[in-house]
């Protein structure tokens, strides 16, 4: 994420926000002793935090045992975020981004029940073909099929990973599941693409803070200009990226 320069900041905001993270954290109804212990804040300032965040409603606390917990405030804020959440329209300036940096079509892919599907591309250069366009269902050897296998909920792909199957031999299947150990590992994805011969992707995930799946981030070119492994400098450049593009969905 972009640095904030110091001094530009509010440091009672943010030791409140620690307040509220460190209560966040437990999961569960906290005493003021716990929280004091957590954030090592001085009593007399740490009162003043809560009551402040009871009276907001950002905090609630429990009159006959006098813990804290997460309040109403907090749960409407959460579902305002939920449902202004445009992935595509927080993703498009990084898949711009990544563009111009890489000079190679850029896609974003989301899940539908018949697979992974393009929604959003990226390309300076329209005379290259790589038979991807929007609305295009992109297979499981794919990059960013490898990427939806890796992180996605087995029973929502079993269907889709079944009829996938049928196309490739038992060893290709195994070649495959080892890959997307990998992928699962180190948060990226490289293949030669099976639609386009001499064209090759690499694929990032896009996660929320629940380590969810919402798409797929994939650069598509000539193989020659398309890494086939993390250590390559524009791989560097993605999985850097790929942190601040889940970051501002909550993922750490």
């Amino acid at each position: 994420m972009e640095a904030i320069k110091k001094g530009t900041t509010i440091q009672s905001l943010e030791v409140g926000m620690s307040v509220i993270e460190s209560i966040a954290k437990q999961g569960r109804p906290i005493k003021f002793s716990d929280i004091q212990e957590l954030t090592q804040i001085t009593k007399s300032n740490l009162y003043k935090y809560l009551n402040t965040f009871t009276q907001l409603g950002i905090l609630y606390r429990n009159k006959d045992t006098g813990e804290y917990v997460l309040g109403s405030k907090l749960i409407e804020y959460g579902m305002a975020a939920v449902d202004q959440e445009n992935v595509i329209d927080r993703v498009s300036p990084f898949l711009h981004e990544i563009n111009v940096k890489s000079s190679n079509t850029v896609l974003f892919s989301t899940w539908t029940q018949n697979g992974p599907m393009i929604v959003k591309d990226f390309n300076n250069n329209r005379g290259l073909n790589i038979g991807a366009q929007i609305g295009t269902f992109l297979p499981i050897r794919s990059a960013t099929g490898k990427v939806f296998m890796a992180f996605m909920e087995d029973q929502k792909i079993r269907e889709w990973k079944a009829k996938e199957f049928i196309q490739i031999s038992s060893e290709e299947i195994s070649q495959l599941e080892g890959e997307c150990e990998s992928v699962r590992k180190k948060e990226i994805a490289f293949a030669r693409e099976p639609l386009v011969s001499s064209v090759s992707s690499v694929s990032i995930p896009v996660l929320n803070y629940k380590k969810q799946l919402l798409g797929a981030v994939t650069v598509v070119g000539f193989s020659e200009f398309i890494p086939q492994n993390e250590n390559n400098e524009l791989s560097r450049y993605l999985l850097d990226l790929s942190k601040e593009i889940s970051g501002s969905f909550g993922y750490r």
